[in-house]
């Protein structure tokens, strides 16, 4: 085990640490643990928000990709910017004014429920259940991520390596709620840019020159060149789809509902997206340079390219650093949805159903058991070695976008939206996702997302009725 590298380590999960338990001593409500008391400054919301988003796949799958297939995989970068950048520019200041008038929502489904006045709970307790399964299947593949990279660096046991990632993640997020995962995704959003900027700038120049790289990735194989190397028009709608999946996140929209002022999100959106669009390009480069480097002895898992470049191009100390971008990135995401599962399970099932007059002490305890509950959960899915960052990525974020994203859209700009077609919307998006997910070739081939969205917000429009078999009522 390189002792510089696991030094480096050690001290960075010494700060995430201190800064847990820092904001632990300083929250005092729901609120607080849920949103920070909607304090956030911009440069804060945008990073902590790009942090959050992005998670080990920035690090790990999509440099995976690029490696594996090269440069057919930018659509996937071109639908992220293009989605990204509409949902900054459309709904994150709406949404921070909508839910401080919804009854001060602190959640989303607190802000579904106060903006169609539903009584019966049945949408917050629908839209908390979406949440909660899918945020588990998202969660286990940042374990996933954080797994890997302790294997790789530190020659741990798979499991071995699991579990401690997970410890670690769920001591911070549960002693420091939302001030301490916002904060902490700051560092950890600044450390990711740093190291996706640096590794690609030093690959090129120890393969020779960007001419002389691109021309080495050219003669391993031409086609990972053509951005159009075996794409139809129907896989490329497919790639860009993943930009659908914004509008429908909760842990970045609640960096949205926590930003300071609505007067913030432009400088935010600013300092956003100008990390996402550098980052995406870094990701993708360190990838796609990784071909030429590792001409010679191509590696096993192509998710692994960032680890290994860093473990061959730098000395240990500076390895170490860069090493802990990518459990930077897991943390900032896997944080950022166990405090989403666990504000759903304190502020939508245990406040509103079983509850009502808890007193905030106890409703933050509950969030924090919901913390150690859902990551041994998502731990415990995660197990399987063989299990792939991108592919997991990709399930939960579909669900989300087709579950959520034509529903907030359709909230915010449209008066006649119903609660009805809120209802079904979601239910369909989400289980269009599920069933699209279990079948395979033809049209089934297109990333679940699309049909999803689409479906979701065709019910949406419709306000259709349904019948809610707990009940046995039809909701009119």
């Amino acid at each position: 085990m390189d002792t510089p590298t696991l030094t480096a380590f050690i001290l960075y999960l010494v700060i995430l640490m201190s800064i847990g338990t820092f904001f632990y001593l300083r929250t005092r409500n729901l609120s607080d643990y849920i949103l920070g008391g909607r304090g956030l400054n911009p440069w804060v919301t945008a990073l902590s928000a790009g942090a959050s988003d992005m998670s080990g796949w920035l690090l790990l799958g999509l440099p995976g990709a690029m490696y594996a297939g090269g440069m057919n995989n930018i659509w996937i970068a071109v639908g992220l910017s293009l989605g990204a950048y509409l949902n900054w520019q459309f709904v994150a200041k709406r949404l921070r004014n909508y839910t401080e008038k919804a009854n001060d929502a602190i959640t989303l489904p607190d802000y579904l429920e106060n903006r169609f006045n539903d009584t019966t709970r049945v949408l917050r307790v629908i839209s908390a259940v979406v949440i909660l399964v899918f945020f588990t299947i998202y969660v286990s593949s940042g374990l996933v991520g954080g797994a890997i990279l302790f294997e790789k660096t530190f020659g741990m046991n798979y499991q071995v390596a699991l579990w401690v990632g997970a410890l670690v993640i769920m001591l911070y997020t549960f002693l420091g709620g939302f001030m301490a995962v916002s904060l902490t995704d700051f560092i950890q959003g600044t450390l990711m840019f740093i190291a996706l900027l640096v590794v690609p700038f030093i690959v090129v120049q120890v393969v020779g020159n960007w001419e002389a790289a691109v021309a080495k990735v050219g003669r391993i194989d031409s086609s990972h060149l053509d951005a159009f190397s075996g794409m139809t028009v129907l896989g490329i709608v497919s790639l860009m789809a993943w930009g659908l999946g914004y509008f429908g996140q909760p842990h970045i929209l609640a960096r949205f509902m926590a930003v300071r002022s609505s007067q913030d999100v432009p400088k935010a959106q600013m300092v956003g997206m100008t990390w996402m669009v550098l980052g995406l390009f870094g990701a993708m480069f360190t990838g796609f340079f990784g071909i030429a480097y590792f001409a010679n002895a191509p590696l096993e898992n192509s998710e692994t390219v960032f680890i290994a470049l860093t473990q061959a191009l730098f000395n240990p100390w500076i390895a170490g650093v860069l090493l802990a971008a990518i459990l930077a990135a897991i943390m900032s995401t896997v944080d950022s949805q166990l405090l989403v599962c666990s504000s759903a399970i304190a502020e939508d099932f245990y406040k509103q159903i079983l509850r009502r007059d808890a007193p905030q002490q106890e409703l933050v305890w509950i969030g924090r058991i919901a913390v150690i509950v859902l990551a041994l959960l998502a731990a415990s899915l995660a197990s399987d070695p063989e299990s792939k960052v991108l592919d997991l990525v990709a399930y939960a974020w579909g669900g989300f976008g087709a579950a959520f994203g034509p529903v907030v859209i359709l909230s915010l700009f449209w008066r006649r939206m119903t609660r009805n077609g809120t209802l079904v919307g979601m239910v369909v998006g989400a289980l269009t996702v599920i069933v699209w997910k279990n079948l395979s070739g033809g049209i089934f081939e297109v990333y679940e997302i699309l049909p999803g969205f689409i479906l979701c917000a065709v019910c949406a429009l419709a306000g259709l009725a349904l019948v809610f078999s707990v009940t046995g009522k039809i909701l009119q």
